[in-house]
Protein backbone atom coordinates (compact mmCIF):
# COMPACT_ATOMS: atom_id res chain seq x y z
CA UNK A 1 0.00 0.00 0.00
CA UNK A 2 1.21 3.62 -0.81
CA UNK A 3 2.71 5.32 2.38
CA UNK A 4 0.65 7.25 5.08
CA UNK A 5 0.48 10.88 6.19
CA UNK A 6 3.98 12.47 4.83
CA UNK A 7 6.31 9.88 4.18
CA UNK A 8 7.35 9.41 0.92
CA UNK A 9 7.42 5.89 -1.26
CA UNK A 10 11.16 5.76 -1.75
CA UNK A 11 11.03 3.30 -4.61
CA UNK A 12 9.26 5.79 -7.18
CA UNK A 13 11.91 8.52 -5.65
CA UNK A 14 14.93 6.01 -6.20
CA UNK A 15 13.38 4.93 -9.93
CA UNK A 16 13.00 9.22 -10.72
CA UNK A 17 16.85 9.69 -9.07
CA UNK A 18 17.77 6.63 -11.74
CA UNK A 19 16.03 8.60 -14.22
CA UNK A 20 16.74 12.13 -14.08
CA UNK A 21 20.40 10.78 -13.30
CA UNK A 22 20.15 9.31 -17.00
CA UNK A 23 18.76 12.20 -18.07
CA UNK A 24 21.76 14.28 -17.33
CA UNK A 25 24.19 11.43 -18.55
CA UNK A 26 23.09 11.61 -21.75
CA UNK A 27 22.66 15.18 -22.32
CA UNK A 28 26.36 16.48 -20.86
CA UNK A 29 29.43 14.00 -23.13
CA UNK A 30 32.88 15.31 -23.29
CA UNK A 31 32.22 15.17 -26.94
CA UNK A 32 29.05 15.19 -28.81
CA UNK A 33 31.16 13.55 -31.40
CA UNK A 34 32.09 10.58 -29.46
CA UNK A 35 29.32 8.98 -27.24
CA UNK A 36 28.05 5.26 -27.10
CA UNK A 37 25.64 4.24 -29.54
CA UNK A 38 23.14 3.14 -26.65
CA UNK A 39 23.47 6.87 -24.91
CA UNK A 40 22.50 8.24 -28.39
CA UNK A 41 18.77 9.14 -29.77
CA UNK A 42 17.70 6.73 -32.32
CA UNK A 43 17.97 8.93 -35.52
CA UNK A 44 14.16 8.75 -36.50
CA UNK A 45 11.82 5.81 -36.37
CA UNK A 46 12.85 2.94 -33.77
CA UNK A 47 14.75 3.56 -29.90
CA UNK A 48 17.74 3.32 -27.96
CA UNK A 49 17.90 2.77 -24.35
CA UNK A 50 18.57 7.11 -24.24
CA UNK A 51 14.89 7.22 -26.24
CA UNK A 52 12.75 5.83 -23.21
CA UNK A 53 14.38 8.33 -20.21
CA UNK A 54 12.15 11.22 -21.15
CA UNK A 55 8.95 9.61 -21.52
CA UNK A 56 10.03 7.47 -17.74
CA UNK A 57 10.08 11.38 -16.31
CA UNK A 58 6.90 11.83 -17.65
CA UNK A 59 5.26 8.58 -16.59
CA UNK A 60 6.91 8.97 -12.98
CA UNK A 61 4.94 12.42 -12.91
CA UNK A 62 1.97 10.98 -13.04
CA UNK A 63 2.73 8.21 -10.39
CA UNK A 64 2.98 10.48 -8.19
CA UNK A 65 -0.27 12.52 -8.72
CA UNK A 66 -2.43 10.48 -6.79
CA UNK A 67 0.04 9.68 -3.92
CA UNK A 68 0.16 13.02 -3.66
CA UNK A 69 -3.13 14.70 -3.99
CA UNK A 70 -4.81 11.79 -2.55
CA UNK A 71 -2.80 12.44 1.13
CA UNK A 72 -3.97 16.07 1.03
CA UNK A 73 -7.67 15.19 -0.08
CA UNK A 74 -7.53 12.87 2.77
CA UNK A 75 -6.52 15.77 5.11
CA UNK A 76 -10.03 17.64 4.11
CA UNK A 77 -8.06 20.08 1.32
CA UNK A 78 -10.05 21.26 -0.86
CA UNK A 79 -10.03 19.91 -4.78
CA UNK A 80 -10.31 23.89 -5.93
CA UNK A 81 -7.11 24.31 -3.80
CA UNK A 82 -5.29 21.64 -5.22
CA UNK A 83 -6.00 22.62 -8.58
CA UNK A 84 -5.04 25.72 -8.05
CA UNK A 85 -1.63 24.78 -6.80
CA UNK A 86 -1.35 22.82 -9.88
CA UNK A 87 -1.67 25.67 -12.22
CA UNK A 88 0.73 27.60 -10.43
CA UNK A 89 3.69 24.76 -10.24
CA UNK A 90 2.75 24.12 -13.92
CA UNK A 91 2.94 27.76 -15.11
CA UNK A 92 6.65 27.87 -12.94
CA UNK A 93 8.40 24.67 -14.92
CA UNK A 94 6.87 25.79 -17.85
CA UNK A 95 8.86 29.68 -16.74
CA UNK A 96 12.02 27.57 -15.97
CA UNK A 97 12.09 25.89 -19.17
CA UNK A 98 11.80 29.51 -21.32
CA UNK A 99 14.18 30.77 -19.28
CA UNK A 100 16.79 27.63 -20.29
CA UNK A 101 16.38 28.43 -23.95
CA UNK A 102 16.70 31.96 -23.19
CA UNK A 103 19.96 32.19 -21.33
CA UNK A 104 22.27 33.83 -23.07
CA UNK A 105 21.28 36.07 -25.63
CA UNK A 106 17.37 36.47 -24.20
CA UNK A 107 16.52 36.33 -28.18
CA UNK A 108 12.61 36.78 -27.81
CA UNK A 109 12.08 36.96 -31.47
CA UNK A 110 13.76 33.36 -32.08
CA UNK A 111 12.84 31.74 -28.70
CA UNK A 112 12.09 27.96 -28.78
CA UNK A 113 8.96 27.95 -26.70
CA UNK A 114 8.63 24.04 -26.77
CA UNK A 115 10.87 21.74 -24.26
CA UNK A 116 11.59 19.31 -22.12
CA UNK A 117 10.27 21.57 -19.01
CA UNK A 118 7.29 22.96 -20.98
CA UNK A 119 6.33 19.23 -21.70
CA UNK A 120 6.43 18.27 -18.39
CA UNK A 121 4.42 21.14 -17.13
CA UNK A 122 1.94 20.76 -19.64
CA UNK A 123 1.41 17.06 -19.22
CA UNK A 124 1.42 17.61 -15.41
CA UNK A 125 -1.09 20.41 -15.66
CA UNK A 126 -3.74 18.35 -17.55
CA UNK A 127 -3.25 14.82 -15.52
CA UNK A 128 -3.20 16.45 -12.59
CA UNK A 129 -6.63 18.64 -13.61
CA UNK A 130 -7.99 15.29 -15.06
CA UNK A 131 -7.57 13.04 -12.26
CA UNK A 132 -8.84 15.99 -9.31
CA UNK A 133 -12.02 16.10 -11.41
CA UNK A 134 -11.87 12.30 -12.81
CA UNK A 135 -12.56 8.62 -11.68
CA UNK A 136 -10.32 5.92 -13.47
CA UNK A 137 -12.67 4.69 -16.32
CA UNK A 138 -12.24 8.49 -17.29
CA UNK A 139 -8.91 8.03 -16.97
CA UNK A 140 -8.01 5.24 -19.14
CA UNK A 141 -10.83 6.22 -21.63
CA UNK A 142 -9.17 9.68 -22.28
CA UNK A 143 -5.61 7.92 -22.28
CA UNK A 144 -7.03 5.20 -25.04
CA UNK A 145 -8.93 8.73 -26.94
CA UNK A 146 -5.53 10.13 -26.80
CA UNK A 147 -3.58 7.59 -28.58
CA UNK A 148 -6.35 6.80 -31.02
CA UNK A 149 -7.12 10.07 -31.75
CA UNK A 150 -3.27 10.75 -32.20
CA UNK A 151 -2.66 7.63 -34.44
CA UNK A 152 -5.82 8.84 -36.27
CA UNK A 153 -4.42 12.24 -36.76
CA UNK A 154 -0.81 11.00 -37.67
CA UNK A 155 -1.72 8.95 -40.55
CA UNK A 156 -5.49 9.83 -42.20
CA UNK A 157 -4.90 13.86 -41.92
CA UNK A 158 -3.03 15.08 -45.19
CA UNK A 159 0.01 17.35 -44.85
CA UNK A 160 -0.03 20.01 -48.21
CA UNK A 161 2.77 18.81 -50.38
CA UNK A 162 2.89 15.36 -48.89
CA UNK A 163 -0.18 14.18 -48.03
CA UNK A 164 -1.69 11.47 -45.45
CA UNK A 165 0.18 9.03 -43.57
CA UNK A 166 3.77 10.68 -43.89
CA UNK A 167 5.67 10.23 -40.87
CA UNK A 168 8.96 11.51 -42.35
CA UNK A 169 10.72 14.46 -40.59
CA UNK A 170 9.15 17.05 -42.59
CA UNK A 171 6.09 15.73 -44.17
CA UNK A 172 4.82 14.68 -41.19
CA UNK A 173 1.40 16.40 -39.39
CA UNK A 174 2.99 17.55 -36.15
CA UNK A 175 6.28 18.74 -38.03
CA UNK A 176 3.76 20.62 -39.84
CA UNK A 177 1.51 22.32 -37.13
CA UNK A 178 4.56 23.35 -35.49
CA UNK A 179 6.01 25.41 -38.87
CA UNK A 180 2.64 26.44 -39.41
CA UNK A 181 1.83 27.96 -35.36
CA UNK A 182 5.40 28.11 -33.72
CA UNK A 183 7.20 29.62 -36.76
CA UNK A 184 10.94 30.40 -35.53
CA UNK A 185 9.94 29.19 -31.95
CA UNK A 186 10.79 25.58 -32.62
CA UNK A 187 14.01 23.46 -32.03
CA UNK A 188 16.06 24.94 -34.43
CA UNK A 189 18.85 22.06 -34.79
CA UNK A 190 15.90 20.14 -36.57
CA UNK A 191 14.31 23.20 -38.86
CA UNK A 192 11.47 21.36 -40.06
CA UNK A 193 9.93 19.56 -36.77
CA UNK A 194 10.19 20.08 -32.79
CA UNK A 195 10.55 16.50 -30.79
CA UNK A 196 8.48 18.61 -27.61
CA UNK A 197 6.03 20.05 -30.22
CA UNK A 198 2.37 21.22 -30.14
CA UNK A 199 0.63 17.87 -31.68
CA UNK A 200 2.93 15.57 -29.81
CA UNK A 201 1.90 16.90 -26.52
CA UNK A 202 -1.19 15.18 -26.77
CA UNK A 203 0.02 11.22 -26.63
CA UNK A 204 2.65 12.45 -23.78
CA UNK A 205 -0.39 13.46 -21.84
CA UNK A 206 -1.48 9.66 -22.22
CA UNK A 207 2.21 8.49 -20.56
CA UNK A 208 1.33 10.74 -17.71
CA UNK A 209 -2.32 9.05 -17.50
CA UNK A 210 -0.96 5.87 -17.77
CA UNK A 211 1.49 6.78 -14.58
CA UNK A 212 -1.62 7.70 -12.41
CA UNK A 213 -3.13 5.04 -13.09
CA UNK A 214 -0.51 3.05 -11.88
CA UNK A 215 -0.05 5.43 -8.66
CA UNK A 216 -3.97 4.65 -8.22
CA UNK A 217 -3.40 0.85 -8.81
CA UNK A 218 -0.98 1.40 -5.63
CA UNK A 219 -3.43 2.85 -3.23
CA UNK A 220 -5.76 0.14 -4.44
CA UNK A 221 -3.31 -2.80 -3.63
CA UNK A 222 -3.40 -5.04 -1.39
CA UNK A 223 0.50 -5.13 -0.49
CA UNK A 224 3.70 -3.84 -1.91
CA UNK A 225 4.09 -7.02 -3.82
CA UNK A 226 0.87 -7.39 -5.55
CA UNK A 227 1.07 -3.81 -6.23
CA UNK A 228 4.84 -4.92 -7.95
CA UNK A 229 3.28 -7.49 -9.59
CA UNK A 230 0.47 -5.86 -10.98
CA UNK A 231 2.97 -3.24 -12.56
CA UNK A 232 5.51 -6.20 -13.67
CA UNK A 233 2.42 -7.73 -15.90
CA UNK A 234 1.06 -4.31 -17.03
CA UNK A 235 4.58 -3.25 -18.12
CA UNK A 236 5.17 -6.26 -20.20
CA UNK A 237 1.75 -6.04 -21.45
CA UNK A 238 2.62 -2.08 -22.50
CA UNK A 239 6.04 -3.28 -24.23
CA UNK A 240 4.12 -6.58 -26.35
CA UNK A 241 1.44 -4.11 -27.09
CA UNK A 242 3.60 -1.38 -28.40
CA UNK A 243 5.89 -3.38 -30.48
CA UNK A 244 3.15 -4.66 -32.23
CA UNK A 245 1.87 -1.24 -33.16
CA UNK A 246 5.16 -0.14 -34.04
CA UNK A 247 4.57 -2.35 -37.08
CA UNK A 248 2.15 0.07 -38.50
CA UNK A 249 2.79 3.36 -36.90
CA UNK A 250 6.70 3.23 -35.86
CA UNK A 251 8.14 3.61 -32.50
CA UNK A 252 9.56 7.16 -32.68
CA UNK A 253 10.27 9.73 -29.68
CA UNK A 254 10.46 12.70 -31.44
CA UNK A 255 6.61 12.00 -33.06
CA UNK A 256 6.12 10.40 -29.12
CA UNK A 257 3.64 7.71 -31.13
CA UNK A 258 1.37 6.13 -29.68
CA UNK A 259 3.26 2.57 -29.71
CA UNK A 260 6.72 4.85 -28.01
CA UNK A 261 4.18 5.24 -25.71
CA UNK A 262 2.83 1.84 -24.88
CA UNK A 263 6.68 0.61 -25.45
CA UNK A 264 8.44 3.19 -22.81
CA UNK A 265 5.33 3.23 -20.44
CA UNK A 266 5.80 -0.98 -20.56
CA UNK A 267 9.25 -0.61 -19.67
CA UNK A 268 8.93 2.35 -16.61
CA UNK A 269 6.31 0.37 -15.44
CA UNK A 270 8.85 -3.42 -15.27
CA UNK A 271 11.65 -0.75 -13.92
CA UNK A 272 9.28 0.87 -11.16
CA UNK A 273 8.11 -3.25 -10.21
CA UNK A 274 11.78 -3.80 -10.22
CA UNK A 275 12.74 -1.11 -7.56
CA UNK A 276 9.44 -1.29 -5.20
CA UNK A 277 9.96 -4.62 -5.34
CA UNK A 278 13.75 -4.68 -4.12
CA UNK A 279 12.82 -1.55 -1.66
CA UNK A 280 9.09 -2.36 -0.64
CA UNK A 281 9.28 -5.76 -0.55
CA UNK A 282 12.67 -6.94 0.08
CA UNK A 283 13.69 -4.14 2.32
CA UNK A 284 17.29 -3.38 0.12
CA UNK A 285 17.59 -0.01 0.85
CA UNK A 286 21.05 0.80 0.64
CA UNK A 287 21.63 0.80 -3.16
CA UNK A 288 19.10 3.15 -3.66
CA UNK A 289 20.02 6.08 -0.98
CA UNK A 290 22.23 8.22 -3.89
CA UNK A 291 19.12 7.79 -6.17
CA UNK A 292 16.70 9.09 -3.54
CA UNK A 293 18.45 12.32 -2.76
CA UNK A 294 18.48 12.76 -6.65
CA UNK A 295 14.74 11.70 -6.56
CA UNK A 296 13.48 14.13 -4.09
CA UNK A 297 15.35 16.97 -5.62
CA UNK A 298 14.59 15.92 -9.45
CA UNK A 299 13.37 18.92 -11.09
CA UNK A 300 15.42 20.99 -9.85
CA UNK A 301 18.33 19.12 -10.45
CA UNK A 302 17.63 18.62 -14.13
CA UNK A 303 17.18 22.65 -14.66
CA UNK A 304 19.88 23.62 -12.73
CA UNK A 305 22.35 20.95 -14.65
CA UNK A 306 20.87 22.03 -17.91
CA UNK A 307 21.74 26.00 -17.36
CA UNK A 308 25.46 25.16 -15.96
CA UNK A 309 25.96 23.35 -19.22
CA UNK A 310 24.70 26.06 -21.70
CA UNK A 311 26.36 28.30 -19.80
CA UNK A 312 29.52 26.22 -19.88
CA UNK A 313 28.90 26.29 -23.45
CA UNK A 314 28.22 29.81 -23.69
CA UNK A 315 31.20 31.23 -21.81
CA UNK A 316 34.36 31.58 -24.05
CA UNK A 317 37.85 32.23 -23.52
CA UNK A 318 40.64 33.00 -25.97
CA UNK A 319 43.30 30.04 -26.27
CA UNK A 320 45.98 30.49 -29.44
CA UNK A 321 44.28 33.40 -31.14
CA UNK A 322 40.74 31.65 -31.37
CA UNK A 323 37.92 32.29 -29.05
CA UNK A 324 37.37 28.73 -27.36
CA UNK A 325 34.24 27.57 -25.04
CA UNK A 326 34.88 26.31 -21.13
CA UNK A 327 33.07 23.10 -22.00
CA UNK A 328 35.85 22.46 -24.53
CA UNK A 329 38.70 23.52 -22.43
CA UNK A 330 37.60 21.64 -19.18
CA UNK A 331 37.08 18.46 -21.62
CA UNK A 332 40.51 18.83 -23.27
CA UNK A 333 42.81 19.50 -20.47
CA UNK A 334 41.31 17.47 -17.59
CA UNK A 335 39.39 14.30 -19.61
CA UNK A 336 41.09 14.27 -23.01
CA UNK A 337 44.61 12.87 -22.55
CA UNK A 338 43.36 9.87 -20.22
CA UNK A 339 42.65 7.57 -22.92
CA UNK A 340 40.07 7.11 -25.75
CA UNK A 341 37.57 9.68 -26.81
CA UNK A 342 34.66 7.66 -26.51
CA UNK A 343 35.25 6.72 -22.69
CA UNK A 344 36.71 10.20 -22.05
CA UNK A 345 33.38 11.76 -23.15
CA UNK A 346 31.89 9.31 -20.75
CA UNK A 347 33.67 10.58 -17.93
CA UNK A 348 33.12 13.25 -18.17
CA UNK A 349 29.60 12.78 -18.10
CA UNK A 350 29.76 10.50 -15.29
CA UNK A 351 31.49 13.56 -12.72
CA UNK A 352 28.95 15.84 -14.28
CA UNK A 353 26.18 13.52 -12.81
CA UNK A 354 28.38 13.10 -9.97
CA UNK A 355 28.66 16.92 -8.95
CA UNK A 356 25.38 17.48 -8.78
CA UNK A 357 24.71 14.24 -6.85
CA UNK A 358 27.17 16.02 -4.19
CA UNK A 359 25.48 19.16 -4.25
CA UNK A 360 22.10 17.07 -3.17
CA UNK A 361 24.35 15.19 -0.88
CA UNK A 362 25.50 18.83 1.25
CA UNK A 363 21.92 19.98 0.87
CA UNK A 364 20.42 17.13 2.83
CA UNK A 365 22.94 17.61 5.25
CA UNK A 366 21.66 20.41 5.83
CA UNK A 367 18.10 19.80 5.90
CA UNK A 368 17.56 21.76 2.65
CA UNK A 369 15.70 20.30 -0.28
CA UNK A 370 14.98 21.62 -3.50
CA UNK A 371 11.57 21.75 -5.20
CA UNK A 372 10.01 23.08 -8.05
Amino acid sequence: MAPTGDERLRSLDAFRGLTVAAMVLVNNPGSWRAIYAPLRHADWHGWTPTDVIFPAFVFILGVAIPLAFGRRVARGESRARIAGHVVRRAALIFALGLLLHAVPLFDLANLRIPGVLQRLAVCYLAAGLLFLVAGARVHIAATMALLLGYWALMTLVPVPGFGAGELGKEGNLAAYLDRLVLGPHIWQAARVYDPEGLLSTLPAIATALIGVLSGSWLLSAPTPRAAALGWLVAGIAGIALGEAWGVVFPINKSLWTSSYVLLTAGLSLVLLALCHWLIECRGYRRWAAPFVLLGVNALAVFFLSSLLARLLYTIRIEKSGQLVTLHSIVYERVFAPWGATVNMSLAFAVVYVALWWSVTWVLDRRNIHLRV
